[in-house]
Parts: structure tokens; sequence; C-alpha cells
């Protein structure tokens, strides 16, 4: 129950500091095996973009750090086919390394600006 209150405060702080912003945001979820991509526009209450990494061609060695590169640069794209150019990063409640890193970095390097 504890580790569940901490979990949401995270969330809360990182989204309060977030939805200040009126520009879309990019948010994350994680799981054990694969990681979902949103682009979200707050003022409209629309999901633009959405990708997870099940719907990507992945090669059969790839690590899930590779798996959310590929991911970063793939949501990055459709995003830019949108319009979409200035996004705020949501993590939510995780840290950010390892594949939610690797996805804010791929989604920088494609074009986006954070």
């Amino acid at each position: 129950m504890i580790n569940k209150n901490r979990k949401q405060s995270r969330t809360k702080r990182v989204r309060a500091s977030v939805k200040t912003s009126l520009r879309p945001r990019l948010t994350i979820y994680r799981s054990n095996m694969h990681i979902w991509a949103q682009i979200i526009d707050d003022v409209n209450h629309q999901t633009l973009v959405s990708l997870n990494t099940k719907a990507i061609k992945i090669a059969k060695g790839d690590t899930k750090t590779a798996r959310s590169t590929k991911l970063g640069e793939q949501i990055a794209k459709l995003a830019l086919a949108k319009n979409i150019t200035k996004i705020v990063f949501d993590r939510g409640s995780y840290k950010y390394h390892g594949r939610v890193k690797a996805v804010a970095d791929a989604a920088r390097l494609a074009g986006l600006e954070f």
C-alpha cells in the first residue's frame, strides 16, 4: 500500500509541473516486456498519436532498450507528420533512466523539441 501511494504522489508531482504548459505531452507507460507512448493534448482532451513496442517491427535479438529507442523514433515521425514539433515529456512515476530515457532521447534526435 505504501509503494502505491509513493508511486501516485510521484506521478502527481510530475504531472503538476507538466500540465502548466500548453504543449501536448508525451506520456509513457512501461510494463515488464513492452512500452507504450502517447502524445496527448490536454486542452482538447484528445490523444493525438499513440504507439507501442508491440506494433513496431523488431529484430529477434533486440533488447528492451533497443525497442524503446525504435519506439521513440517512430513516435517522433508520427508526431512530425501531424505538425507536432514541441512537446513536454511526462515520465509519470518512472525514473528518467533506462527505457524511459531511451524513448526521450530517440524522440529528441528524430526532431521533437522538449
